[in-house]
């Protein structure tokens, strides 16, 4: 009986990647959180935000027009320290009121940190960097409206 030429890894390697049985993945938002709950989540949001300073606090309802969340908070910070602790300090408040898994992206400086809570998803920027992605434009209500209405028409 002849061998194969090539090594055992090489074989593998030209054979490509072994097919894995992987279990269904169930969807993030599974269940949802009522609506008495999502609000005193977004107060202990906006709350916690305000304590520290933030500025130009938004929220958005996203119910209906996002898959990945109810809520949105939009909120301003003036330095990366300010934002970081911002996002320490929430996360924090947030535990203690019963969120299990809370996710938090760019708190090692940047000008944009985002916490991902579930059904609320809040966003810290710098001045700057919140101008530049403008979020408020991209999910506020005035887009909803202008797309409705249509452009306007001169008389």
């Amino acid at each position: 009986m002849a061998a194969t030429p090539g090594t055992p890894r090489k074989k593998a390697a030209a054979a490509g990647p072994a097919a894995k049985a992987k279990a269904p993945r169930a969807p993030r938002r599974s269940k949802t959180i009522e609506p008495s709950r999502l609000d005193a989540l977004q107060a202990i949001i906006v709350t916690s935000l305000d304590d520290d300073k933030a500025e130009n606090i938004v929220t958005i309802d996203l119910a209906g027009r996002a898959a990945f969340a109810d809520r949105m908070v939009i909120a301003t910070g003036i330095a990366d320290r300010q934002i970081s602790a911002m996002a320490t300090h929430l996360e924090e408040k947030l535990e203690e009121a019963g969120l299990k898994r809370i996710l938090i992206e760019g708190s090692a400086g940047s000008d944009w940190v985002l916490i991902d809570a579930g059904d609320i998803i809040v966003h810290l920027f710098k001045a700057e960097a919140r101008e530049l992605y403008g979020l408020e434009k991209m999910w506020g209500a005035e887009l909803d409206d202008s797309a409705v209405a249509g452009p306007a028409t001169p008389v």
